[in-house]
């Protein structure tokens, strides 16, 4: 008898401001990926058809070694000694998180790799084992955790030595050179760099239920190896501590039963990561400079959705109206403007799930 396996992983917004590869939000936009596992079926090299449907599955890879969410269960299922999929499977997936807009897609495609792995070969892997995996593939830990345990979460991680066949949840040309190296050495030797125990660590922290997520998504894609490349090789100590004062802050300040909008709009300040990634989004800098609380009713902060271009606004009412205050402001940039969507999302408290049932 074959299985049906469900999984759904929540988009994730990170930094949140101040909280630079710290904090992250569960967003109540998701993942999907139904895996129809059939014993009966022919075997194949890896067992693994790939199918995608949806309008964010564009351009995404259907070989099971290139697509992340594939090869990320491929690789936790080499760290326990197997080397395919135990039995053909048919993976369909569903996603509904722009892609390269800094709402946590390769996050939420790294944990529902790791859980697939988990389901299909019986791991019973823990939570936090769940984790170490996602961590070597990803490399901090922000949006991975909001996904993997949901709610409003704060997070580190270890150094650990990720030389190895370990997949890449983003690389730009040389990563992708080096790790078509690495894969050749590893199929040579057949070796695969398990994981350390404990290289993440979370703390769920408190919400209000009032605040809701305002996303404007600009129509273009920016890759994170990209606006990480904007940021400088060190900091002031003044901007440093700037953000510090902020963010510890803001951990107790979204949580309040009644929020306190400037007490929240000034914690989500930043001077770490968005001024140095202001030529990279048109409007940023007028977006960040024009609303606040008094102008703009409702609103309580506003901030890039991790590495961009996604405008994140917390808000507690009024959210169409502060949706188009700021769509107006990409509106308005030259050549034509620059075309956006929006959506109002919860911020939900349960993260990754993953339910099974009988074909």
């Amino acid at each position: 008898m074959g299985t049906n396996i469900v999984i759904n992983v929540p988009a994730t917004s990170a930094n949140i401001g101040p909280g630079f590869d710290v904090m992250g939000l569960s967003l109540s936009l998701y993942l999907t990926v139904q895996a129809r596992v059939e014993p009966n079926k022919p075997s194949s090299l890896t067992n693994i058809t790939l199918e995608y449907e949806g309008q964010n599955s564009s351009g995404l890879s259907l070989d099971p070694n290139s697509n992340l969410i594939t090869r990320t269960a491929l690789y936790v299922l080499a760290c326990s000694g197997i080397k395919s999929f135990p039995h053909p499977t048919t993976v369909l997936v569903n996603n509904r998180i722009p892609l390269g807009r800094g709402l946590g897609s390769s996050g939420a495609a790294v944990v529902a790799g790791v859980l697939l792995a988990n389901a299909v070969a019986s791991l019973n892997l823990t939570q936090q084992r769940m984790l170490d995996y996602c961590l070597m593939i990803e490399h901090h830990p922000d949006n991975v955790a909001a996904a993997l345990v949901g709610g409003f979460v704060a997070s580190y991680l270890i150094d650990v030595d990720r030389s190895g066949n370990i997949p890449e949840s983003e690389a730009d040309e040389a990563e992708v050179l080096r790790r078509e190296r690495e894969q050749k050495a590893a199929a040579a030797d057949e070796t695969v760099k398990l994981p350390p125990d404990n290289i993440g660590h979370f703390l769920r922290l408190g919400c209000s239920p009032k605040i809701k997520a305002i996303t404007i998504i600009p129509q273009f894609e920016l890759a994170t190896s990209k606006a990480r490349a904007a940021l400088p090789g060190s900091y002031k100590i003044q901007d440093v501590v700037f953000n510090l004062q902020r963010l510890a802050v803001l951990t107790t300040a979204l949580g309040r039963e009644t929020p306190d909008p400037w007490l929240i709009y000034r914690a989500m300040e930043d001077k770490v990561h968005q001024p140095y990634r202001m030529h990279l989004i048109p409007g940023l800098p007028e977006i960040l400079a024009t609303f606040n609380p008094d102008n703009t009713p409702g609103l309580l902060g506003i901030c890039l959705s991790g590495a961009g271009p996604t405008i994140l606004a917390l808000a507690v009412s009024d959210f169409d109206e502060i949706a188009a205050k700021i769509r107006a402001v990409f509106d308005r940039q030259p050549n034509g403007g620059i075309a956006t969507e929006y959506k109002v999302l919860d911020i939900v408290s349960e993260g990754a799930s993953c339910v099974e049932s009988s074909l």
